[in-house]
């Protein structure tokens, strides 16, 4: 968190790509409270499209990745308020999102508030 602060601070453009969950969201919140802009940007397929893209990258065992990648998905589904920050990649090109990305931070739709 901190190197991505000092990147930004320099006037880098930072994207911290991963697993974050709402469920840990806290620090970012503590990005924001010291003035930085921080988006957040959920890429959510259907269901049926996610086991499909996971299991064809797997590096577990099929059964292992099937469970996992469900509970992931159940865990990224039906957000709440923060449903306004998912883009549906289900049926995008790699381009098309990267395209809705940077669409969605010109717009600044997806900025995280306090």
């Amino acid at each position: 968190m901190e190197a991505a602060k000092r990147l930004a601070r320099g006037g880098y453009d930072v994207i911290v790509d991963g697993i974050v969950g709402p469920w840990f969201l806290e620090p970012w919140f503590k990005v924001v409270q010291d003035h930085y802009e921080v988006h957040y940007i959920i890429l959510r397929a259907a269901k049926e499209e996610t086991m499909k893209r996971a299991i064809n990258r797997a590096k577990l065992d099929e059964d292992a990745n099937i469970k996992l990648v469900e509970k992931m998905w159940a865990q990224f589904n039906n957000l709440g308020s923060l449903e306004s920050n998912i883009i549906d990649t289900t049926n995008q090109s790699i381009e098309q999102s990267v395209s809705t990305i940077k669409a969605v931070i010109e717009k600044k739709s997806s900025l995280l508030t306090i």
